[in-house]
């Protein structure tokens, strides 16, 4: 049985539906996590929305860079909007080469933004993110050399 398909409400739900998160004892949720926006999908929903398949998500909960928010009484992942967002973070992340540890470390730094009240640690905070954006900014020229190297390689290969 997949995560999209578990019963949580006093109905089973369709694969990729929403769950009631009011209904009493549909979830339970990680200690200390944000709930987020308030409503809750499935990971298939959350596959389907961002074009992931539910195996990465699966390994993104596995090593600890998008951890449910919440579990059904049957073990089932839950995800938020908040969860949603931060895993579209990973998504675009991923293409510009981009570590699992590298994305942890941004994914800590964005974290740590939202609740830093410390002038001096923002500012810290926001260098670390400087040098994040840099880097993505060089990856990203790179990227644009390699494609218009492929462009060149098309026309020559269309003149034929």
């Amino acid at each position: 049985m997949s995560d999209a398909s578990a019963e949580v409400t006093e109905r089973p739900t369709q694969p990729g539906e929403p769950q009631n998160p009011a209904s009493p004892g549909a979830v339970t949720s990680d200690a200390g996590k944000d709930a987020g926006k308030g409503r809750t999908m499935h990971i298939g929903e959350l596959a389907e929305r961002t074009g992931l398949s539910l195996r990465t998500i699966r390994h993104y909960d596995e090593v600890g860079i998008l951890p449910a928010t919440a579990r059904t009484e049957g073990g089932f992942r839950v995800y938020t909007e908040n969860d949603l967002e931060r895993l579209m973070v990973i998504r675009r992340m991923k293409p510009l080469g981009f570590s699992l540890e590298e994305m942890t470390d941004l994914l800590s730094v964005l974290d740590a933004l939202q609740v830093e009240e410390d002038e001096a640690a923002v500012g810290e905070l926001r260098a670390r993110l400087t040098v994040f954006r840099d880097t993505a900014i060089e990856r990203r020229a790179k990227m644009v050399e390699t494609l218009a190297r492929a462009d060149e390689f098309i026309d020559v290969l269309t003149r034929y």
